[in-house]
This record gives C-alpha cells, structure tokens and sequence, in this order.
C-alpha cells in the first residue's frame, strides 16, 4: 500500500468527522499506519513519523515487529481458551486483525475494538458493521470506565470468564502514573485465567540525544511520547504472572524478526487464582481501580 493524498486518507474517509477533529494535529495511530504502508493518514501524521524515521530508520521494521508479536500473542490466547478479546487503541484495521486471527482457533470468538481516533472508527465500522459478534467502541483508554461499562461491552465480554486484554503499542502514549492507573481498572475487573497483552515503547539503549529527538517527534501529538525503561514496563504486569520469554524485545516473544535500535518491549501476563483457588483481589490490583 502507498500513502494517502495530501488532503486526508486515500480510501475515502476524509469527510463527516466530529467538528472538533483537526487534522492538522499528529495522530499515532495513523502513525503507526504510515509505518506500516497503510494510506489512512494526513499530512501531518506523515510529517511527525518522518521525523522518527529520519533519526531511527528501521522504524517501520518496528511497526511490523510489533503487529507479528501481537498475531502470536492472540494465538497463544486462543490456544490457552480465552474465546473474548477486548484491544484498546486499536488503530486502524491491519489484516490479520485480532477476530480474524482468534477464529483460526476459536470461531465463535468476540472482540471488542476500542479508540478515540475518527479515521480508525470510521475504518473499523465500515469493514465490521455485519459482524454482531465484533464491536467497535468510542473511547479513551484514560477513561477505561466507560470501557468496561459500555453497552456493547456488556453485551460481548463477560468479566466473570477469562478475558484477553490487549494494550499493543498506546500504552507509550500516556503519561507517567496513567498506565498502572488504566490497567488497575480492568485487573480488578478480570478474573483468574484471564490475560494480558502488552507491548510499550522502551528507552532501552537510547542515548539522551536520540531520546529527545522521539519525544520531539510525538510532541505534537495529544499526550506526546513516553518511553520507559525495562523495569518500568515490567512492572506494568503488576499482579499478573508473566509468561515465557518474560519481557523482551517484540521481536524476540516468541518469533525471530529482524532486531531495530528503538525497541518496543512485550511480554503476556496471566493472571493467577489465590492459593485457595478462588481470586486474589489484592494481586488482581483492586487498590488501583477507578
């Protein structure tokens, strides 16, 4: 795929968005499609991933790294029973998406998308408007409350069953403290047997110059960049049992992609019963939900 004209994305949704979208505001989900090829993207989505690449070349290298890591991950969700996803910051539809990658296994498997970008929602509604087992959600993952109790949440994801939730490569784009905050909420939601899939951008071999130059590069997006070191992404899994290879570079759990100087680091975590079989609300994170 090439990328989209100079007025707006090149499949036609370039029109009927909310007054208040400005596309002169850097989108990383429509980043991240630029990385990836795709066309759903505007000039200065365009502009702002340039100046990524211009100082990390293998960026896009990246990008597919991390969508080969999230493929795998659904599979071993799948493979361990886990029937119902919910994938928050999305981004735009990129085959195999997550249903298309869990009914190899699963069938009857239900998925709920969830974003806040217009581009993405338009996309995401179109291609998957006749499929009732499959949502599309309006939300921001800084609210993950009116995640959980949205209507057609309630109406695929039963929280009492083990749970898929996946945060692939967004989780960078929130500030200190949000993150433990966000996953506090759905750990108090999910039970035992269900996973976690996490995938954040780490400053790990990044000298000062290189990491500014990123974070100027996200600045003009809505919340910047923010990239964490090892142990700050570790800990992301706070109450989970995390699951072999542990954290590690995307291209390297469980696959053998080429390696990239910016690294995004990934790991799955389970999360566990009590040691009396029933759940254990303090290592679900209960403390941290809203």
């Amino acid at each position: 795929m090439t990328e989209g004209s100079e007025g707006g994305p090149g499949s036609g949704f370039d029109g009927g968005f909310d007054s208040g979208f400005d596309s002169d505001v850097p989108s990383p989900a429509r980043m991240y499609d630029y990385y990836l090829g795709g066309r759903d993207n505007f000039a200065a989505d365009r502009e702002a991933a340039e100046a990524v690449i211009a100082s990390h070349p293998d960026q896009r290298q990246l990008a597919r790294n991390n969508r080969a890591f999230l493929v795998r991950a659904i599979e071993h969700l799948a493979a361990a029973g886990i029937t119902q996803f919910v994938d928050v910051g999305t981004g735009i539809p990129t085959a195999p998406t997550v249903h298309e990658v869990a009914r190899r296994t699963h069938p009857g498997a239900r998925v709920v998308y969830v974003d806040d970008d217009p581009v993405v929602l338009a996309h995401a509604r179109a291609l998957l408007a006749e499929d009732r087992a499959v949502a599309v959600v309006e939300a921001d993952m800084h609210a993950p409350e009116t995640i959980t109790g949205h209507p057609e949440v309630a109406r695929l994801i039963d929280f009492e069953q083990p749970v898929g939730v996946l945060f692939v490569a967004v989780l960078h784009f929130s500030p200190d403290g949000e993150p433990q905050r966000i996953l506090g909420h759905f750990r108090s939601r999910m039970v035992p047997g269900s996973h976690l899939v996490l995938s954040a951008g780490s400053s790990e071999g990044l000298t000062d110059a290189e990491l500014s130059e990123v974070h100027a590069a996200y600045a003009r997006t809505p919340r910047g960049g923010h990239l964490r070191t090892r142990e700050e992404i570790t800990a992301l899994f706070d109450g989970f049992e995390i699951l072999e290879p542990g954290v590690v570079d995307v291209c390297r759990w469980r696959g053998f992609e080429r390696p990239t100087h910016l690294s995004i680091l990934a790991g799955v975590g389970r999360l566990p019963a009590s040691a009396d079989g029933t759940r254990d609300r303090t290592a679900a994170g209960t403390t941290g939900a809203t």
